[in-house]
C-alpha cells in the first residue's frame, strides 16, 4: 500500500520558540510514519510582534515587559525552553565565534515576505530549507532578521537567487500575501503558534510531543480527510 499524502500548514514566526521544536518534534512522527504517511508541509506567516521597531528589543526585557514576568522567571522560563529544545534535538544557545551578541527579538515581517516568495517560486522543499535557516540564525547566531541583507545571505544559502531575494522584499503584492495568511490565521481562531492545520481541516495547536502528532495524523487518514 502507498504511503497516504497528507499536507500540513503551519502558522509560524522566526522569532518563536516552540515552532523550532513543534517542528522537530514533528519530523520525528513522520520519521516513524515513512511508508505510512507522504507530508508536504508549507510554512504561512503569523506575526507575533508586528509592531516591532527596526532597532529589536533585548529577548529577556521583551519577555518581562510582554508576559509581565520578573528577572528571575524569564530566566527559569528560558532554562527550561533550552531544556525542552534539547529533549527534541534543537540546541537554542549560540553557537557562533567569541562572546555571543545580546539575544534580541526582532520584526519578521520581510522574513515572512522571503517565506511567501520561497514557497510560492520555489516550492515547499526550499521554503521549509529557508524557514529553518532563519531560526538557526536567529536562536544559534543572533542575527538580526530583519537586516535585508542578512536576509538575502540566509535566502543564497538555501539555494535562492540573491537578486530575486531583494527583489522580494520590496515586493508589495508578497506583503499583500502576508497579510492575507495572518488573515487566514484569524479565521481559524489561531492565537498562538505553531499551529498545524492538517489537509485543510484537522487543526493540531502548539508545540506536542511526537506521539501526539503520530496518532493525529493516522486519525485524518483513518477519517478520509484529503487535502
Amino acid at each position: 500500500m502507498s504511503a497516504a499524502p497528507v499536507t500540513i500548514d503551519i502558522w509560524s514566526d522566526v522569532m518563536c520558540p516552540w515552532c523550532v521544536i513543534g517542528s522537530r518534534q514533528l519530523d520525528t512522527a513522520l520519521a516513524r510514519l515513512d511508508g505510512e504517511i507522504a507530508a508536504t508541509i508549507r510554512w504561512h506567516p503569523f506575526e507575533l510582534n508586528p509592531d516591532m521597531p527596526p532597532e529589536g528589543e533585548e529577548q529577556t526585557g521583551h519577555i518581562m515587559r510582554k508576559y509581565g514576568r520578573n528577572t528571575e522567571q524569564a530566566l527559569a522560563g528560558r532554562a527550561q525552553l533550552h531544556a525542552v529544545g534539547a529533549k527534541a534535538g534543537y540546541a537554542f544557545a549560540y553557537s557562533g565565534e567569541g562572546d555571543p551578541p545580546s539575544a534580541m527579538m526582532w520584526n519578521t515581517r520581510l522574513a515572512h515576505k522571503l517565506l511567501v516568495m520561497a514557497l510560492r517560486d520555489h516550492g515547499p522543499g526550499v521554503q521549509g530549507r529557508l524557514k529553518h535557516a532563519l531560526f538557526d540564525a536567529h536562536f544559534q547566531a543572533r542575527r538580526n532578521v530583519s537586516d535585508p541583507a542578512v536576509l538575502i545571505e540566509i535566502a543564497a544559502s538555501v539555494g535562492i537567487d540573491r537578486a530575486q531575494a531583494a527583489a522580494a522584499l520590496d515586493d508589495d503584492e508578497l506583503d499583500a500575501i502576508v497579510t492575507a495568511g495572518e488573515n487566514q490565521a484569524r479565521d481559524w481562531n489561531i492565537t498562538g503558534v505553531p499551529a498545524m492545520i492538517v489537509n485543510g481541516e484537522y487543526m493540531i495547536p502548539g508545540a506536542q510531543d511526537p506521539d501526539v502528532y503520530v496518532d493525529a495524523l493516522r486519525r485524518v487518514v483513518a477519517r478520509g480527510i484529503t487535502a
